[in-house]
């Protein structure tokens, strides 16, 4: 049986350089968005790490807050909604939406698995014109425990009738990767500019620098 691939959405799928130009506007530089990012996964990790929950949404809006308070720039509600909803149209990697159908037609089973809610994972991969391809679009929402808790794996595992170690998680974030295997799915990593895998974690089975190079990767062990 082939492992079901279970992708990670963001940075992943789609392409969060589309903000880029609101952070411009509204901080004077792009560099912002990174700045965010980085902070709005800390953010979530710390509500693992003391077991709380806080939808995903809701994590990203205060660090935001966190960030826009750090740098001493005063922003508009309006500013801050519309770089907020600007994530569901998101657009995906240029490689993406071809890799896909090729491990459709590869006989592959694929789902997304965010930690979005499952309304904005939906209006996300909708957006970019991407929700077809899947078989479930997951959210770690529906366990109330955000990746990489080993929860949301669990749950993959469990919406498809399988055993988690069926599951391959496909992720561009050296940190959903470590959760995936410690929960005992196997993982392919995208190293997309900037992305590095942990050194202190284990290492996935299969890497490549986009989602072409890691789909072939894919269909050439699971054939073997």
């Amino acid at each position: 049986m082939k492992h079901i691939c279970v992708f990670d959405v963001n940075e992943t799928l789609l392409d969060l350089k589309a903000l880029d130009p609101h952070f411009e506007r509204v901080f004077g530089t792009a560099s912002v968005r990174q700045q965010w990012f980085g902070q709005f996964i800390q953010s979530a990790l710390v509500t693992i790490a003391t077991n709380s929950y806080s939808q995903f949404g809701v994590i990203g809006s205060a660090a935001f807050d966190m960030v826009a308070e750090r740098l001493g720039t005063e922003v508009s509600e309006e500013d801050k909604t519309a770089i907020m909803q600007a994530i569901i149209t998101l657009p995906p990697h240029p490689e993406v939406k071809q890799e896909l159908t090729r491990l459709k037609e590869s006989g592959f089973t694929l789902a997304a698995l965010t930690n979005s809610t499952q309304a904005v994972a939906e209006k996300q991969l909708t957006n970019a014109d991407l929700a077809q391809y899947f078989d479930r679009i997951l959210s770690a929402d529906s366990v109330q425990r955000l990746k990489p808790s080993k929860e949301p794996y669990e749950m993959a595992a469990k919406e498809f009738g399988v055993k988690v170690n069926d599951i391959r998680l496909i992720a561009a974030h050296a940190w959903d990767i470590a959760g995936a295997l410690r929960a005992g799915c196997s993982a392919a990593f995208i190293a997309r500019p900037g992305m590095v895998l942990d050194p202190l974690a284990e290492k996935p089975d299969i890497t490549g620098s986009d989602l072409a190079e890691v789909a072939s990767k894919i269909i050439e062990l699971e054939a073997s």
